[in-house]
Order: C-alpha cells, then structure tokens, then sequence
C-alpha cells in the first residue's frame, strides 16, 4: 500500500476510531445523566460534559474524519496537509476528554487545559480543511456546506469559550440560558446538521444506488439553515420575539426540505432492498421532524418548561443524528476496511463483499434497541418517571456494544458468510 493512501486512511479510521470511544464514554455518561434528564436539569454540570462526549467527541470526530475521505474523492481536493490533519487529530481527540471531565468536575484547571486543546485541535482542524476546500475542483452543493459549516464550528467555538467561562466569572451570567441554546444550536444545526446536508447529497444516492434522483432540495435546505442559524441565534442573545421566530421557521423549512431530499432519495433507489446503514438514516428522519416540532413548541412555551427542552435535545441528538451518523458509518467503515484487507488481491482468488464484513442481524439488533432506548429516554422525560429513562439508557448501551463489536469485526473479524448480507436477508 502506497504511503499517502495509508496516511489518508489512518487518518479518516483514527478519527472514527476515537469517535466510536466517546460513543462508548457518552452512552455510560447517559445512565448516569438519566436522573437529571428526567428532571429537566440540562444546565447541570455533569449533563453538560456528558452532552460534549456526544456532540464534540462522538459527531465532531466523525464529520472530520468523513470530511478528510469526503473532500479528495468526492469534490477533488487532495489533503492539504497530512501532518496538520493528524496533528489536529492528536490534539483535539485527547482534548475532547479533558475538557469534558473538566466540565462535570467544574474543575477551573482541568477546563483551561482542555479547553485550550480543543480549541487549538479544532483551529487547526478548520484552518486546513479551509485551505484543502480552496483547492477542490468541484464546487457544489457539497463544498459549500463544509465551508459554511466550518464557519458555524468556529463561531460554536466562540460561543463555548464564552460560556466555559461564565462558569468561573460573572461573565454573561444574566443570560446564560439563552447563551447556552445560541451555543447549542450553531453547533447541532449550524455545524452538524449543515454537513448533514452537504454529505448526504453525495453519499446517499451512492449508498441507495439513486444517481437520477432529484436533488433540488438540498441547496434549499442549506440555504434555510444557513440563514435560520444566525437569526435565531441573534434573537435568543437580544431577546427579540420576532427574531426569534423568524430563524425558527427558517430552521423548520430547512429541515423539512432536508427531509423531503432524504425521501426522494429513498423513492429514487434501484436496489430493492435497504442496506443496513440506510436503515439506520431512515429510522433517523422521523427523529428530525419531532425535534423540530418540539423545537418550535418549546420556543412557543418558553425555556421554563425543562423537561420540553431536554426532551428537544435529546429527541434530536440521540434519536436523530445518532442514528443518521451511525448508519453512514456502516457504509464507509466496512468499505475502507475492505480496501485495506482485501483491495490488493482481486485477482487472487474469492473475495468477500463488503456486506459480509459485518453481521446484519447484529446490526437490525442494534437499530432496534436504539430506537427503543431513545423512546424509553423520552417517556421517562414525559412522565418524570427515572425507571423508563435508565431502561432505555440501558438499552442504548447494549446498541452501542454491539456497534463497537460490529467496527472491530469490519476491521479485523472473519466474513460471514453471504446468508448474513443485507441483500439476502
């Protein structure tokens, strides 16, 4: 194997290796959260850390490494720099962990050194995915939500160095709460659900073998986010009504638009039958579309009402992008795992397919007991009931266990045999 593939593809595995590792971290950090779920105590600060275990070390990690295998192949920009995209990597993976314990502890010391690490992991992280975007040939729907999404990342960033430290100081400490949704929000729609929108154009009628589909709505969808982000954020921080409603609509429309993509892609398909991880992005859609009318009823009722906004976000980053993320990882997972193992010897006798890298009824275990699990979460939030909530963390732990055995057998396991294909199933 040539010494840049390899490099380039340490680097995409090392961050979907580190990712699934938070996974892990914040599925554990869930049963141990689920008490304050139920009561609606999101501003706590062992909820708070638990959450960056998700969205820093779990989505962040991922899109990364998706965006590194993402930009060369599918928009023509090689790596700009492999030692700064690893060097990125080795800062902000370790950083991610800090800063959270930092966060549960309270901890002023702990926060500084992890902040200081990711906010260094990620500057260099953005700074080269700007310089390689400037490079592709390509420039679609695509390369704009990556540059656009950068854009939000940093701007998340600005927002949690200021809200780390209102922690320790007096700063914005009148308005922590809507600080704290402005935050939330650029980093899970602005960052997260912008690449979504960008990738999904290119990787899911290649998964779905939908070519011909129509896809005019995705620029739609980028535009409505792109535009919706920055008004609700500025409304919530100068408490205007109308601001606030504005960008929440635009959030609506650009969700429903990514929506209704995600469907013609599905209607569009020529194969049959569904692939494992396509199952996993189809069980994620209709996740998206509670969270987004538990969004506008919470901005309706107001930030009073706990246990609606904890119900918001859970809705949407366990049941929704969990699902979406995880089921694009078995497409690429297995994929860069057989070029590895087997890409060389084509010609050398039988191969396995690619499907047969990994158990699909494994797999239909795990997109059961996550859905399961993530609606157990949601029923002890609506009840104020602890019992449903840890049994449904319980259950999206075991989901998360067998994920991590499923990523190690594509790695390093024995094929199964062509019975367990998706395809055959």
């Amino acid at each position: 194997m040539k010494f840049t593939t390899y490099n380039a593809n340490t680097l995409v595995i090392e961050h979907f290796a580190a990712a699934i590792v938070y996974l892990v971290a914040g599925a554990l950090g869930l049963l141990w959260i689920a008490p304050d779920l139920v009561h609606g105590t999101y501003l706590s600060p062992r909820v708070a850390g638990v959450t960056h275990l998700f969205t820093l070390g779990w989505l962040t990690l991922t899109i990364l490494g998706a965006v590194c295998q993402l930009l060369p192949m599918a928009l023509g920009a090689p790596i700009r720099s492999l030692r700064v995209a690893h060097a990125s990597f080795w800062i902000l993976a370790p950083g991610i962990g800090v800063f959270a314990c930092g966060v549960i502890t309270s901890s002023g010391s702990v926060l500084a050194v992890g902040g200081v690490l990711v906010g260094a992991g990620l500057v260099l992280a953005v700074g080269h995915v700007a310089a390689t975007l400037i490079g592709g040939r390509t420039r679609d729907v695509t390369w704009s939500a990556i540059g656009i999404g950068i854009v939000f990342l940093v701007s998340t960033l600005v927002f949690g160095l200021v809200l780390a430290l209102s922690l320790h100081t007096s700063l914005v400490a009148t308005i922590r709460v809507r600080t704290l949704t402005a935050h939330l929000h650029l980093a899970l729609v602005g960052w997260v659900l912008v690449i979504i929108v960008g990738a999904s154009r290119r990787l899911m009628p290649t998964f779905l073998v939908a070519r011909s589909a129509d896809a005019r709505w995705s620029p739609r969808a980028l535009a409505a986010f792109t535009l919706g982000v920055p008004v609700l954020a500025t409304g919530l921080m100068v408490a205007s009504s109308a601001l606030s409603w504005t960008g929440a609509v635009l959030l609506d429309i650009g969700m429903a638009a990514l929506l209704w993509q995600m469907c013609v892609f599905y209607r569009a398909r020529t194969r049959p039958r569904l692939d494992v991880g396509m199952r996993f992005t189809l069980a994620a859609i209709p996740f998206f579309g509670a969270a987004a009318v538990l969004g506008s009823l919470l901005l309706a009722v107001g930030p009073t009402h706990q246990r609606l906004a904890t119900a918001y976000v859970v809705t949407g980053l366990l049941g929704g992008l969990v699902l979406f993320v995880t089921g694009i990882l078995y497409e690429i997972i297995p994929t860069l795992a057989w070029t590895a193992r087997y890409g060389g010897r084509l010609n050398r006798g039988r191969v396995p397919a690619v499907a047969e890298l990994y158990s699909a009824r494994l797999a239909m275990m795990q997109l059961s007991a996550s859905i399961v699990g993530a609606i157990l979460v949601l029923a002890g939030i609506a009840a104020a009931a602890p019992w449903p909530a840890r049994a449904g963390a319980l259950l999206f732990n075991i989901a998360v266990l067998i994920f991590v055995r499923q990523a190690a057998r594509m790695w390093w396991g024995t094929p199964t045999t062509p019975r367990a294909t998706p395809e055959r199933l």
